[in-house]
């Protein structure tokens, strides 16, 4: 292969340099078709006339009048080396169709053997849900009996565990949160002065102010110069008389609340004047008229009344109560006031607002005699709907300003007793009381 014409010239070399002479050299390159025809011929025929004394092919010119073989493209450009190395690159329409494979046949896996699993055991039935059986209930009893064996003026929660004291907590607070539709009235009334009349205005308003998140409000309806107004601390020295003189001009709640003073606990006070002239000329027309202003803006209104039955106030306070709380001593001349109060008002045509009464009993430390709380209890619960035992307090018995927080926690247990057993009294509250009842709340 010596012959100029059968190649078309050397590779070109790198560019001249200290390496220039590492680039290998290929020797001739022949056109495409040369090509093609050399590798076709070496290969050795399949057929018996197949020999080694087979002539050797004959290398077609490759000069530039040779012309490409039958059957393949001519293309001016692609017989030339087409990159840096050399290489002899082949036009896609030149190169032969590759052969068409035969399709394999498809074949699935040999199924496995279905293996039968045991069966498992079957569960037993769950047991059916138990019905919920009702609570034991004891035999109905009269309301006053059950308040009057509860409340003995034992320590609290004796004999109760924590559970069971906090689910007595819960029943109380849930009565004293008793809804209400109109406003509420409550009078502390007594024959005798220096039962604690004041002190248990002041806890009860105070108890619900502070448990019902309500407005209350208490009101001395004392006319012989009461001390209400002088248990808490004052806000303002306006009275029931200043009030009534500014009827015409009072709308709303903020025009009554320039006349009250508020407690710690929410409770709202209405004092009377200091002047015994002043004061004892409250009469029932004026109650009626001052109940109908706070009905409007107050559901609870408490009135702290004096000790004359017959005094034309303490009438309207009775037809206007909705419940009473007599007050009574562990002292004879204390729980003989109480009594003949009762008994007043049953021989007076108000014996259905006494059935529905209660009796609280406070215990006093006396050197005179006393009586057996339990034969109290005995004698008033057949007499209202409910007592209640108070025991001895060293707060309450100063007399000085009430502070709710001083008392001692059988006190405050009793206090609680009480506002709970009050409460209860608002489903046994008739729609209206009295000829004059106030209009409900607005």
């Amino acid at each position: 292969m010596a012959a100029d014409h059968t190649h078309t010239g050397r590779v070109h070399r790198l560019t001249q340099g200290p390496d220039w002479d590492l680039a290998p050299d290929y020797g001739p390159v022949l056109p495409a078709a040369a090509a093609l025809a050399v590798a076709t011929a070496t290969i050795p025929s399949a057929g018996p006339s197949a020999g080694p004394s087979a002539a050797p092919p004959t290398i077609p010119s490759a000069g530039p009048s040779a012309a490409p073989p039958t059957g393949h493209l001519a293309g001016p450009d692609w017989q030339q080396p087409l990159d840096v190395l050399g290489t002899v690159l082949v036009p896609p329409q030149a190169r032969p169709a590759p052969a068409a494979l035969p399709p394999e046949p498809f074949t699935l896996l040999p199924q496995l053997p279905q293996v039968a699993l045991p069966a498992l055991p079957a569960l037993p039935a769950m047991p059916a849900p138990l019905a919920p059986q009702a609570p034991h209930s004891a035999p109905p009893q009269a309301p006053a009996a059950r308040r009057g064996r509860r409340t003995l003026g034992l320590p609290a929660g004796l004999g109760l565990g924590r559970g069971e004291r906090e689910r007595e907590r819960e029943r109380l607070t849930a009565a004293i949160r008793t809804p209400l539709h109109r406003s509420f009235r409550i009078a502390v009334i007594g024959l005798k002065g220096g039962v604690g009349k004041t002190s248990t205005t002041l806890a009860l308003g105070s108890v619900l102010a502070e448990i019902r998140a309500d407005k209350v409000v208490a009101v001395d309806a004392n006319p012989d110069t009461g001390t209400l107004s002088k248990r808490v601390h004052r806000e303002t020295g306006a009275t029931v008389h200043d009030m009534l003189a500014a009827e015409a001009t009072i709308t709303g709640y903020m025009d009554v609340r320039r006349f009250t003073s508020l407690t710690p606990s929410g409770l709202e006070v209405l004092a009377n004047d200091s002047d015994p002239a002043i004061a004892n000329s409250f009469s029932g027309e004026h109650y009626r008229r001052l109940v109908d202003l706070l009905a409007r803006q107050y559901p609870i209104i408490l009135a702290d009344c004096g000790t004359g039955l017959l005094h034309s106030s303490m009438r309207a306070v009775l037809d206007l109560a909705d419940q009473l709380v007599i007050t009574a001593t562990t002292s004879i001349d204390g729980a003989s006031s109480a009594d003949a109060t009762l008994e007043w008002l049953y021989t007076n045509g108000y014996g259905s607002l006494a059935q529905r009464s209660v009796t609280l009993i406070s215990s006093v430390r006396s050197s005179g005699r006393t009586i057996r709380v339990e034969e109290l209890v005995a004698h008033f619960e057949n007499r209202c709907r409910g007592v209640v035992v108070l025991p001895f307090d060293e707060h309450l018995a100063l007399g000085g300003e009430f502070d709710p927080a001083k008392l001692r926690p059988k006190t405050r247990r009793a206090y609680l007793d009480l506002t709970a057993l009050v409460a209860e009294g608002m489903h046994f509250a008739p729609p209206a009381a009295g000829p004059h009842a106030a209009a409900a709340l607005q």
